[in-house]
């Protein structure tokens, strides 16, 4: 993962002067109160009395120069120079994901926000310029940023993939010890120990879906130690064990109450233990942490949640005592180069083909977006060529797909009859219908719907 040492060949046009005193800038460790004080108010809830606390921690944690994969220059920032104040800002947080298991480089787009006096003068436009042309010179093929509704689609984001989404119980379904039995598994706090340990689960639980971010030894001890209490990107975490101290999972979570509850955002145990048996202690873990939280906090702890995606074996064993389903919600996604990405990952592809009725498959499909579009060419089940293809008025592919639709495809957020139903233009195009079923077959075993849990980097 890129380090940043250097950023020279990176702030090529910052800083910018915007007009009207503004200027547009890389932050400097210097900013860091007023950065932070910025974003505490920015990102607070409507009406808050307070600032937003956690935000506050958060930037200055990214503004201390210690995570792993960001320094304070990769946060820009507007300047009103005639008040000396800070007006607007946001960050690019790298990292890397994988793809099936194949690498490719990320950059998260974070803490957006403007003062309510200077929005609408294109700042955010001017400072999402200047990230996507950093994050390209990084290499990282896709940005991503959890967001607002609607906002982020001004700058070429669609949301494609899931995130988010998990079960939550009440406390009658907090599961009891009998009169006399003793706890049979335990939680502690984890240490650098662990880490190697824990990194082993949380990688062969990536195998369940198809995007994870991936975490090497640094991340991991930044995870352990680099958050300060209360950080919004503070996760906890906590290794399972045995009453003789064998380790059998580890999980996260945050240290505070959310929504009136505590929830996990990661719970993997070591293969051979049980779910079922395992659980009830992660259970009467998980609750008593929420009331000593509430106690602390003075706030009520009313639930606890698994917050482990659309899909997680949990929730397959506990179906009665997690009874409430939270819907997922969904990331932000922009691809630049949807052809580059596709080859760049056309192993994975290869694969899902291979396994699927269309193995083997020889031919070529053009991909619509009405615009532009993408010649895929196939042979013997390998994916010999992708390209940018322009259709026509009279070809606009064989399958289309409207504006940014196709990412939905891409990252398995929805199947491809999925989105035929969403969008009425969206499909297999009229003037191919004679191999209607040939292109469906293969589009669909390229692009399963399969959710993903991406713990992304904070």
């Amino acid at each position: 993962m890129k380090t940043h040492s250097d950023q020279n060949s990176e702030a090529g046009t910052l800083p910018r002067d915007l007009g009207d005193g503004l200027l547009l800038r890389h932050a400097e460790p210097t900013d860091t109160d007023a950065l932070a004080d910025f974003n505490a108010q920015i990102h607070s809830e409507r009406d808050a009395s307070e600032p937003e606390m956690g935000i506050w921690a958060w930037t200055r944690d990214l503004m201390s120069g210690t995570h792993p994969t960001f320094r304070p220059g990769d946060f820009t920032l507007v300047e009103d120079t005639h008040a000396g104040s800070i007006v607007s800002s946001l960050n690019l947080i790298s990292q890397t994901w994988a793809y099936e298991g194949i690498p490719f480089k990320v950059g998260r787009v974070e803490l957006v926000g403007t003062h309510p006096d200077y929005r609408r003068r294109g700042l955010i436009r001017a400072q999402f310029e200047a990230v996507h042309r950093w994050s390209t010179e990084r290499g990282e093929m896709v940005q991503v940023i959890t967001g607002i509704p609607w906002y982020y689609r001004q700058f070429g984001y669609e949301m494609a993939m899931t995130k988010g989404g998990g079960r939550l119980g009440y406390r009658p379904h907090v599961p009891q010890l009998k009169k006399g039995e003793s706890e049979p598994y335990r939680v502690r706090p984890a240490t650098e120990v662990d880490l190697p340990f824990i990194a082993e689960l949380y990688d062969r639980a990536a195998e369940r879906q198809p995007v994870h971010c991936l975490r090497d030894e640094a991340l991991w001890r930044y995870e352990l130690r680099g958050h300060s209490e209360g950080s919004f990107g503070r996760r906890l975490l906590r290794v399972v064990e045995t009453v003789s101290g064998e380790p059998a999972g580890f999980l996260a979570h945050s240290d505070g109450l959310g929504d009136k509850g505590i929830w996990l955002s990661i719970y993997e145990l070591k293969p051979g233990f049980s779910w079922l048996a395992v659980t009830p202690s992660v259970i009467r873990y998980l609750w008593a942490t929420g009331e000593a939280y509430a106690a602390r906090d003075q706030k009520a702890c009313e639930t606890f949640g698994f917050g482990l995606g659309v899909e997680h074996p949990v929730y397959a064993v506990f179906a009665d005592r997690l009874p409430h389903i939270n819907d997922p919600y969904a990331w932000y996604v922009r691809v630049a180069d949807v052809a580059g990405f596709l080859r760049h990952v056309a192993p994975a592809l290869e694969r899902r083909l291979a396994e699927s009725a269309a193995a083997g498959y020889t031919g070529e499909i053009e991909v619509g977006f009405y615009r532009s579009g993408l010649l895929l060419r196939f042979g013997q089940g390998r994916l010999a060529e992708v390209v940018d293809w322009s259709p026509d008025a009279e070809d606009s592919g064989d399958a289309v797909f409207p504006d940014l639709t196709f990412l939905h495809l891409l990252f398995g957020h929805r199947a491809f009859d999925e989105l035929r139903r969403f969008f009425p233009d969206c499909g297999i195009n009229i003037h191919s219908l004679a191999r209607g079923d040939e292109v469906r077959a293969v589009l669909e075993a390229l692009f399963p719907k399969r959710p993903s849990h991406v713990w992304g980097i904070r």
